[in-house]
C-alpha cells in the first residue's frame, strides 16, 4: 500500500511543511501533502496523503477537530500564542481574584456558532500574502470575522495562571483566538501555551504514529501504516464496478450511475466512491442535482 493517508502525531518544533518533507523522504515516495496545518508549537494529529492520497485530501479539509489547549491568564501576546512577544504585563492578583466557578461560566458561552476574528500572524492569505509574513514585515492584516461553531468546550484543569480546556470545533476555528476571547471574558487577557489536535476527520492522535517512531522503523515498515483511500472515504457511499466499468472509468467515460443507484438522500453529501472488484478506490464521482447526473471528481486507475 503506498497511496492513502497516514496518521501522523506531530512533535512540537518543526512546522507542517517540514514534517510532510520528513514523512516524505522516510517513505520514499513521490508526493506527500497534509490536510490542515498546526502551528509550529503544537503537537498531536496530522494527516499526511501519500502519493494518489492526496487528491483526496480536499476531502477531509472540512471535517470536526478535537483539541487540548492550555491558556496562561494574565498576558496577551501579539501572536496569541507562546512564540509570540508580551503585549500586557502579567497581573498576578487580577488572575489570583478570578474563581474556577467564573472560567468553567466563561468557558461554556463561547459553545455555539459564533464571529471569530483570525489573527493577524496567520496562513491566511492577503493579496497573496500569508498574513503572517505580512504581520512580520510591520504590516498586519485583520481579516474579516469569520463564522465558526464550538460543538464543546470544557475545563480539564486549573492552576492559575494556567488554565487547559478540551475543545471539539468546527474548521477554521482558531484555538488561539479562542483563548484570547475568554482571556478577554474574563477580563485580564490570556494566549495559548500549549495546543494538540487529537482527533481529525475520524481519526484519532492515539492511532497515529509519532514521527520519531516512523523515522526509526525498518524500510518498509512504514508503509504499512497508510490507510487505503476507500476506507478513509467510507464516509461517502460507494458503488462497486465491474471490471468492464472500470476500464470505462479508466477513460473518463459516461457510466450512467445515476440510472444504478439513487441520488443521495443528504443534498450536503453528493460524493459516491466508485470501487474495483478488488474494493480499491477506482474515482470519486459528485452528483448534479440540477443534470441528475454524476461528473468525475477524481479518477485513480488511469
Amino acid at each position: 500500500m503506498n497511496s492513502g493517508i497516514l496518521a501522523v502525531d506531530k512533535p512540537g518544533g518543526i512546522s507542517s511543511a517540514r514534517l510532510v518533507s520528513r514523512v516524505k523522504r522516510c517513505l520514499n515516495v513521490k508526493k506527500a501533502g497534509h490536510t490542515g496545518t498546526l502551528d509550529p508549537f503544537a503537537t498531536g494529529l496530522m494527516l499526511c496523503g501519500i502519493n494518489s492520497g492526496t487528491r483526496i485530501s480536499r476531502f477531509l479539509l472540512g471535517g470536526p477537530k478535537r483539541y487540548t489547549a492550555t491558556l496562561c491568564l494574565g498576558v496577551e501576546t501579539d501572536t496569541l500564542d507562546c512564540t509570540g512577544v508580551k503585549e500586557q504585563p502579567a497581573n498576578p492578583t487580577t488572575v489570583a481574584a478570578i474563581t474556577p466557578d467564573q472560567i468553567i461560566r466563561v468557558v461554556n458561552t463561547f459553545v455555539g456558532v459564533q464571529m471569530q476574528q483570525p489573527p493577524v500572524y496567520s496562513a491566511l492569505k492577503h493579496e497573496g500574502q500569508p498574513l503572517y509574513r505580512l504581520a512580520r514585515q510591520g504590516r498586519p492584516v485583520q481579516k474579516p470575522l469569520r463564522q465558526i461553531e464550538i460543538f464543546s468546550a470544557s475545563v480539564e484543569a486549573i492552576d492559575l495562571p494556567h488554565v487547559t480546556i478540551k475543545v471539539h470545533s468546527s474548521t477554521g476555528t482558531y484555538i488561539r483566538s479562542l483563548a484570547r476571547d475568554i482571556g478577554s471574558a474574563l477580563g485580564c487577557g490570556a494566549h495559548l501555551v500549549e495546543l494538540r489536535r487529537t482527533e481529525s476527520c475520524g481519526f484519532s492522535v492515539d492511532n497515529a504514529v509519532p514521527l520519531s517512531d516512523l523515522e526509526a522503523m525498518d524500510k518498509d515498515e512504514p508503509l504499512s501504516r497508510i490507510v487505503p483511500m476507500h476506507e478513509v472515504l467510507s464516509f461517502m457511499p460507494s458503488f462497486a464496478a465491474d471490471m468492464q466499468m472500470v476500464k470505462r472509468v479508466g477513460f473518463g467515460q459516461d457510466i450512467g450511475l445515476e440510472k444504478l443507484m439513487a441520488p443521495p438522500e443528504d443534498p450536503r453529501s453528493l460524493f459516491v466512491q466508485i470501487l474495483d472488484p478488488h474494493g480499491a478506490l477506482a474515482a470519486v464521482v459528485e452528483y448534479d442535482p440540477t443534470l441528475d447526473k454524476y461528473n468525475y471528481c477524481c479518477v485513480f486507475n488511469r
